[in-house]
């Protein structure tokens, strides 16, 4: 890596397969074989049924030795599930109480939803801060996990970063809180809460819409800050439904209760999408790479409506000949708004680079990198995707920029480097 520039941390984040969630377990009979007058869940329920209640006990307390301590408030989990099946098994109503979580746990299975890989991080200013004089800066972040069947998720850690002791990760949680569907708005959106979540590092955005079924990848956090000072946390992220991928925006709300929106307009009908952190001559501005080569800038009146836009950076040097995105939200700086870019190069070498838009008018482009500023190293080419190196976005403290990035769609670590430094190297 581009060592001369960035000091990099000892710190890695590694996948934890004792990390699960709980998720629905519905088993189907193969086409040829159903049965909508007898369907299998109905099959499995009367078994349970005429088990007698010494068995049921039994039942229960085996489940209860499995995964008591790895999740919390488990009876309301299962009786949650229980509920969403009686919905459509009038039989289920015949079950006892301890019967009901047993039929809860039959339609449930664990997931470890960061067994594969977790990386592509962002990094946003923490909420909380630590007592001033303290000399460190408190960040929250968020990274996509990979479990099972290649879906992905987002799960938060949270930090600090001073310069004199570097990054310091917390110890996240052991334990870990699926989201579930609240209501849904009239406006669209639908309110997702992780329940029982005491931690922000408990906090999983596990798939539950339908558009979102088959993952939720590389969430962009932003903090936002609007006109009159208020502070908004949002989030741009990709929703895969298994046949196609597009852009929703992700507002959250204490990181426990969460708002999520379908981002409407031809523009969001891709990947990679990032929000300024605050509006520009009163209007929302975007980065975004809808044609999937070059770097768009766009604008909307309406936070979840963006259409049309213009090319902002096309890719100009051989590390960035294939493609070109942007790696999170711009981050302002007095200079103007610093943008960590992403170039696709000879053999799908993903590295890292820079450019510096106006502060007043993002559309000019002032400088860029002519040469990677953080690219794959030989000790760390090899991954889920090999030569590989991303990130989701940074912040600025002071003069230092804070980076996040994930390597070979695997692990995540860290580095920083100063401003004036990475300035000097544009062109």
């Amino acid at each position: 890596m581009s060592r001369s520039l960035f000091h990099h941390s000892r710190i890695h984040v590694r996948p934890d397969a004792s990390r699960t969630v709980i998720r629905p377990f519905s088993p189907e009979y193969p086409e040829p074989f159903r049965d909508d007058a007898h369907p299998r869940r109905q099959r499995i329920v009367e078994r349970i049924l005429a088990l007698d209640e010494a068995a049921i006990e039994e039942k229960y307390r085996l489940m209860m030795d499995v995964l008591a301590e790895r999740h919390r408030n488990l009876e309301d989990t299962l009786c949650r599930r229980y509920d969403e099946i009686s919905e459509r098994l009038p039989i289920c109503a015949e079950a006892s109480a301890k019967a009901r979580l047993v039929i809860g746990g039959y339609f449930s299975e664990e997931y470890s939803f960061e067994a594969a890989a977790l990386f592509n991080p962002s990094m946003v200013l923490h909420p909380r801060q630590e007592e001033e004089g303290s000399g460190a800066i408190r960040f929250l972040m968020s990274l996509r996990g990979i479990g099972e069947g290649h879906i992905s998720s987002v799960t938060f850690r949270t930090g600090s970063w001073s310069e004199e002791g570097g990054f310091v990760l917390d110890a996240p949680s052991k334990l870990a809180v699926s989201p579930r569907i609240e209501k849904v708005n009239g406006d669209g959106t639908t309110v997702i809460e992780c329940v029982g979540s005491e931690d922000v590092s408990e906090t999983v955005l596990f798939p539950v819409t339908e558009s979102q079924r088959q993952g939720i990848e590389d969430l962009r956090l932003c903090r936002f800050v609007e006109e009159d000072g208020e502070v908004q946390f949002y989030g741009t992220y990709t929703a895969f439904d298994g046949r196609e991928a597009r852009s929703e925006l992700l507002h959250g709300t204490g990181f426990k209760s969460f708002e999520v929106s379908t981002l409407t307009g031809s523009a969001a009908e891709a990947k990679g999408m990032a929000l300024f952190p605050r509006r520009i001559g009163g209007r929302y501005v975007m980065l975004g790479r809808q044609d999937n080569e070059n770097i768009w800038l766009l604008q909307s009146d309406d936070i979840r409506h963006w259409d049309g836009g213009a090319k902002l950076i096309e890719p100009r040097y051989p590390w960035e000949f294939a493609q070109m995105g942007n790696c999170g939200s711009p981050i302002e700086i007095d200079e103007g708004w610093l943008v960590i870019t992403h170039g696709v190069g000879i053999a799908r070498t993903y590295c890292l680079g820079a450019a510096l838009l106006d502060r007043d008018d993002p559309s000019r482009v002032l400088a860029r990198t002519a040469e990677p500023i953080l690219k794959p190293a030989p000790r760390s080419a090899d991954g889920y995707v090999p030569n590989v190196v991303y990130s989701c976005g940074g912040m600025v403290h002071g003069r230092t920029l804070l980076l996040p990035y994930g390597v070979a769609d695997n692990f995540a670590s860290f580095a920083s480097c100063s401003v004036d430094e990475l300035l000097a190297r544009m062109e």
